[in-house]
């Protein structure tokens, strides 16, 4: 077998999770190895959309402006068309602003951003490459695992040479995609169900928006007399775009499928010059890893779950995922962490990885939902009145795929075993509104300090303690002790600033390194209890 290498965390997957996994531990100063077959590059970009959630990640490991320069211009304007074509019957629209005039939202110092996966990937792999404590080992085959109490020994190829060697890690993290071997080897099961099958084909168009009436749109979404059949997604915001088309598993099969008939019909004319760059069949399912761990042994993004591409929330699950298992390896590595820490990563992650499938599902759902379209290419009076009623359907149902907050940043982590619950009600939980709040488990509030930093940049690093009054000093240092006896990496941070006291709510906060918060509260009663739960040893 050759040689043994050894390392704390071997990754399995070098997409854009399986890269957000090695710049995280990384930047947390914990070495790991990626291995991926594949050469680094993507042949069929899907990921378009980067979540404000995940542009808060970025933010910290300085990545946000260079994802906001990628390349997508920032005047193209990202609306939203219902139509029978690009030059043929306008139904419905809902206007969206471009990059640059969309304003941030007042509750996080990041808005969204356009970047697709061509781009994406390489800014990720140069910055999981910058890292010193992170290797990145491309055309390398993973081939099997084999784990006992104290880690994980892997069996990969290298495909260059065709030489098998071992990789020795402490943990596994199998970011390894929907059709995950490394969720096939621990014997972990996918429970769930297809919702469709569909083709996706890339295009390059150069000019396109030029070449129809409607104008620049982020998506165009097609109905004929069948129902909604397929859409158009922008791209780069230049030339490429990918053609959806929906369809039953005889569409599915290439050998029938003629992609550049679908995109002349998406098109609506027939002189539009264009080139079909590649034609994938995929099936659109809902699936949930019945576990996110065995063992040693972690899943990661779309290996614990798939969803419907429709509101954008694959790579962004995977990326809070990424955010969340993160800072427990670092600390059942460093030694600080105890055994509820992995057990957690499951009880936290899982039932947010059901809400943003079923957000997905019902995203899909609304597309399809076009009762009676028969006429809708009809240039009569009844022909006018299904588009304006369908379009109108439509608009209102799909609405909340675009306007998402509290989807992005309203998750909590409710009856977490690292959470102190202090027994206040939860807030609703709603896709499109955030409520900030600092109940344990949430988001811990984005407030703009008086230096101009976010309260979020103040943590990542260790557990963070906002004290917002002085008088409870004696409180916060004895935290610290406590915090100081078992080693665990923690920092006070005294803010004398009254909207952050209203928006913090209580006097004493203390947020987890993955800025989520673990408790609250007006004094510190039993430290010594609170640092066990927190960091997992409860």
């Amino acid at each position: 077998m050759g040689t043994e290498i050894k390392t704390p965390v071997l990754i399995v997957g070098g997409g854009p999770v399986g890269l957000s996994a090695a710049i995280e531990l990384g930047w947390r100063g914990i070495e790991s190895i990626l291995v991926d077959e594949g050469d680094g590059t993507i042949e069929h970009p899907r990921t378009g959309l980067i979540a404000v959630r995940t542009m808060e990640l970025f933010r910290r490991w300085g990545l946000s402006q260079r994802v906001r320069e990628c390349g997508f211009p920032e005047d193209y304007d990202l609306s939203m068309f219902f139509c029978t074509s690009l030059n043929g019957l306008l139904l419905d629209q809902e206007k969206y602003p471009s990059m640059r005039d969309a304003p941030t939202p007042p509750e996080t110092p990041e808005k969204k951003q356009r970047c697709p996966q061509l781009w994406l990937q390489p800014i990720l792999t140069d910055a999981a490459r910058s890292e010193p404590k992170t290797q990145l080992l491309f055309k390398h085959r993973f081939v099997s695992l084999l784990q006992d109490d104290q880690g994980v020994t892997a069996v990969v190829t290298n495909l260059n040479t065709g030489e098998p060697f071992t990789i020795r890690a402490q943990y596994l993290l199998g970011c390894d995609g929907a059709t995950s071997q490394v969720r096939e080897q621990v014997g972990i099961k996918m429970e769930g169900r297809l919702l469709s099958y569909s083709v996706n084909v890339l295009i390059r168009a150069p000019g396109l928006v030029d070449k129809h009436k409607l104008g620049p749109a982020e998506r165009y979404l097609f109905v004929g007399p069948e129902g909604t059949w397929g859409n158009l997604t922008v791209v780069d915001g230049n030339e490429i775009w990918r053609l959806t088309v929906l369809g039953s598993e005889e569409k599915m099969d290439l050998k029938n499928f003629d992609p550049a008939a679908w995109v002349r019909r998406a098109i609506g004319r027939d002189d539009v010059e264009f080139e079909v760059d590649s034609a994938i069949p995929w099936r659109r399912s809902e699936m949930l890893a019945d576990r996110y761990y065995q063992g040693r042994v972690v899943l990661v993004g779309d290996s614990a779950h798939t969803m419907s591409p429709t509101g954008g929330m694959g790579m962004n699950t995977g990326a809070q995922e990424v955010m969340d298992i993160g800072w427990k390896l670092e600390g059942l590595i460093n030694g600080w962490g105890g055994p509820a820490l992995l057990r957690s990563y499951e009880l936290e992650r899982r039932p947010i990885a059901k809400r943003n499938i079923d957000f997905s599902t019902q995203n899909f759902r609304a597309w399809r939902d076009t009762p009676s379209p028969a006429a809708v290419c009809d240039a009569t009076p009844e022909g006018e009145k299904v588009r304006k009623d369908l379009g109108k359907r439509l608009r209102e149902s799909t609405r909340v795929e675009w306007e998402s907050l509290g989807l992005q940043i309203g998750h909590r982590y409710e009856g977490s075993p690292i959470c102190v619950p202090d027994g206040t009600p939860p807030p609703p939980d709603e896709y499109s509104t955030y409520i900030p709040t600092t109940r344990p488990g949430s988001r811990a509030p984005h407030v703009w300090l008086s230096d101009g930093r976010s309260t979020l940049d103040l943590f990542g690093d260790g557990f963070v303690l906002m004290c917002l009054d002085r008088k409870l000093d004696a409180d916060a240092h004895a935290l610290a002790n406590a915090f100081a006896a078992k080693r665990v990496p923690f920092r006070i941070e005294f803010i004398a600033q009254a909207d952050v006291a209203a928006a913090y709510e209580r006097p004493l906060v203390l947020v987890r390194p993955d800025g989520h918060v673990a408790w609250r509260g007006t004094r510190v009663e039993l430290p010594g209890q609170v640092v066990d739960t927190v960091r997992g040893a409860a």
